[in-house]
């Protein structure tokens, strides 16, 4: 088999501006080491992992003593950075230029608001006065239910500022979707927006916010920020008062900083955040993140994998329900800027965000593969189109990158490039991507990230290279979760990523590690839906569809597609006398729609004879997902573990090739 080609290489000039090669260079100054490579770089940083995230310490000048850099390797517990104070928020507020734009906020009208370093500081601390006045600090939750706006950077800064804990959805979640995961972490405080735009018409989500904090009995503190009713919403965009009754305006909440409130010095294992799972089995996971671990890795992913740098604007389309959101934080870190954007990615045309990345001049830019695909088969020729000059990198992540996308990019955008990347809400961080130093390869991932053990094991825990395997990590990241919330013993962490194998992260993706170093994503080896780069539980999406009464019970799953593509059909299991009608499809897809959010709406509605189950009443979505991916039936479930071997027949053949006509379409 000959070996693929890059289609794109770094210049000799890139390589020796970047970040990443005077990190090395402090290395191999510092231990006496010879790394001239990427590869040589990487197996250093895994093998040397408290003299390495000592160096990261050091290369951006983090203040500060610390007593042991690892004083426990165990997964979970690892201690890093014993005895040492940080505080992630301040330290944001501390990076760069007073006079800089530090946010760009843009919405579906093209109108942006800008933040300086200094307004956003002055704001931080103007909201972080009103927690404290309110008796909000650490060991209380702070929530945000806010679309993709500044403000909710300034409302993270802020709770990050007092040592509470931030916890955040996207307001296309209903209610019900936040409680579920908010109502777990029973927050004091919550920041709400009365509306956002979405392809062109106007949400008002008073009435949401309302429904929202009548469900958490325990805040005390309301925020409203003004979003509908401006002169650039659409028209028809609803009117509300500046905060409904009860509720402080965000103008009022900013308002008059304290000057004796400074961020706080906290332990580097202080809670910084809450992320959340997709739900896939039950109520969704709440992830607890560190301010010291998130420091570390944001300052490791943003400064040297991505190379960012005062004077660069790093522009990700993203929610705040995913994890993507945070990694803007990152790139505050390092002193670059951010544009936020709260709308729909085609309105009101196909290249919305090719425009917004030339309005405002954006060095890096991510996306999901989805939207590159979107944009292919639109036609689009974004460097022709637009002035794309400062663009000088992209990212992926979400779902595997095909290698035509590579091709289209380079073809379509510029010779740069094209990072795609995996890692995880679980980690709130990278396990692979890519690097200033080392070609890009279509179809693949170019590089293990520094500090990350990565590797790929059979089920005998043997590591593979060139064969797939399960996506492990064999030593510990200070970005690993502290806790899942309310996991008092520990056994809800230890059954998520150690159980497979003891004393191993397994994160749940199928990889092939490449001779080169490089790694290829095959897709989700769990039952994690996966839908343009958004992880989604089926857990809301049965919660919606059960309760139907002409449904008995449903199965969804999500299958990637050889072509990059993503299916996601939902199998319903009728009850007697009912049929699967265009009505009844329109009901549960608006059903869906209502109760979680438009991203969960299937794909293709299919009637099946019913849902097959593990023995102890565990729906069996992976082997499902393995079928209609041409698994063989003997290879994906044992009979004497399945209630009714007989259903998994029926959905053999389903999803080889082309997926189906659904029925009810």
């Amino acid at each position: 088999m000959s070996e693929p080609q890059p289609i794109y290489l770094p210049s000799p000039d890139r390589v020796e501006r970047s970040r990443m090669t005077a990190f090395r260079r402090l290395v191999e100054s510092r231990h006496g080491v010879a790394l001239p490579t990427y590869d040589d770089l990487w197996q250093w940083s895994v093998a040397h992992l408290p003299e390495f995230w000592a160096a990261v310490w050091d290369f951006f000048g983090i203040a500060g003593d610390y007593d042991q850099v690892l004083a426990d390797e165990a997964m979970p517990g690892a201690r890093w950075f014993t005895g040492a104070q940080v505080n992630f928020g301040g330290w944001i507020l501390d990076q760069g230029d007073p006079d800089e734009v530090a946010v760009v906020s843009v919405d579906e009208s093209g109108e942006a608001r800008e933040w300086t370093r200094a307004q956003l500081t002055t704001e931080a601390l103007g909201l972080a006065t009103t927690l404290r006045r309110n008796g909000i600090g650490e060991g209380d939750v702070v929530a945000g239910y806010l679309p993709n706006v500044g403000e909710a950077i300034v409302a993270f800064l802020a709770t990050a500022t007092v040592g509470a804990t931030w916890t955040s959805v996207g307001q296309d979640y209903a209610p019900g979707a936040a409680v579920d995961r908010f109502g777990q972490l029973e927050p004091v405080a919550l920041v709400c927006a009365d509306g956002y735009t979405w392809n062109g018409t106007a949400h008002d989500r008073v009435a949401a916010s309302e429904e929202l904090r009548a469900a958490l009995p325990f805040v005390r503190l309301g925020v409203m920020v003004r979003r509908s009713g401006r002169d650039s919403s659409p028209a028809g965009a609803p009117t509300a008062p500046v905060a409904a009754a009860g509720w402080m305006s965000y103008d009022d909440a900013v308002a008059g900083p304290d000057p004796a409130v400074r961020p706080v010095p906290l332990a580097f294992d202080a809670p910084l955040w809450v992320l959340f799972s997709s739900g896939t089995t039950g109520l969704p996971k709440g992830l607890v993140h560190g301010h010291g671990g998130v420091l570390v890795e944001a300052l490791k992913t943003a400064g040297l994998h991505e190379d960012l740098q005062p004077g660069d604007r790093y522009f990700w389309f993203t929610s705040p329900s995913w994890v993507m959101w945070n990694t803007q934080l990152h790139a505050l870190a390092v002193g670059a800027s951010v544009v936020c954007y709260d709308g729909s990615p085609t309105h009101p045309s196909p290249d919305r965000l090719w425009q917004i990345v030339a309005d405002h001049g954006v060095t890096l830019f991510g996306v999901s593969p989805g939207f590159l695909q979107a944009s292919e088969g639109a036609g689009l020729d974004p460097a022709r189109e637009h002035d794309l000059s400062r663009l000088r990198a992209m990212g992926s992540t979400g779902a595997p990158l095909p290698a035509h996308s590579f091709a289209w990019v380079r073809d379509h955008v510029g010779d740069l490039p094209l990072w795609s990347l995996s890692g995880g809400t679980d980690v709130a961080s990278a396990f692979v991507s890519g690097a200033p130093l080392v070609p890009v390869w279509p179809g693949e991932i170019s590089t293990r990230c520094l500090g990350v053990a990565v590797a790929a094991w059979d089920d005998e825990g043997r590591p593979l290279v060139g064969e797939v395997g399960e996506l492990v990590v064999t030593r510990p990241m200070p970005s690993m979760p502290l806790r899942l919330w309310g996991d008092d013993d520990g056994s809800r962490y230890q059954d998520s990523y150690l159980a497979t194998y003891p004393g191993v992260w397994r994160q749940g993706d199928w990889i092939t590690v490449t001779e080169r170093g490089s790694v290829v994503i095959h897709g989700r080896s769990d039952a994690t839906l996966n839908r343009n780069g958004v992880r989604m539980g089926s857990a809301d999406i049965y919660a919606a569809v059960e309760r139907h009464p002409a449904v008995v019970e449903a199965l969804v799953v999500g299958c990637e597609l050889p072509d990059g593509g993503y299916w996601m059909p939902l199998f319903v299991h009728l009850a007697d006398g009912q049929e699967l009608t265009d009505e009844l499809v329109a009901e549960l897809r608006e059903e869906i729609r209502r109760a979680a959010s438009p991203r969960h709406v299937p794909d293709e509605v299919i009637a099946v004879e019913g849902v097959p189950h593990t023995r102890t009443g565990k729906k069996l979505e992976v082997p499902v997902k393995r079928l209609l991916q041409g698994a063989a039936l003997e290879k994906v479930a044992q009979a004497q573990a399945v209630d009714r071997p007989e259903l998994l027949r029926t959905y053999v053949g389903l999803g080889r090739g082309a997926p189906p006509t659904a029925q009810g379409e």
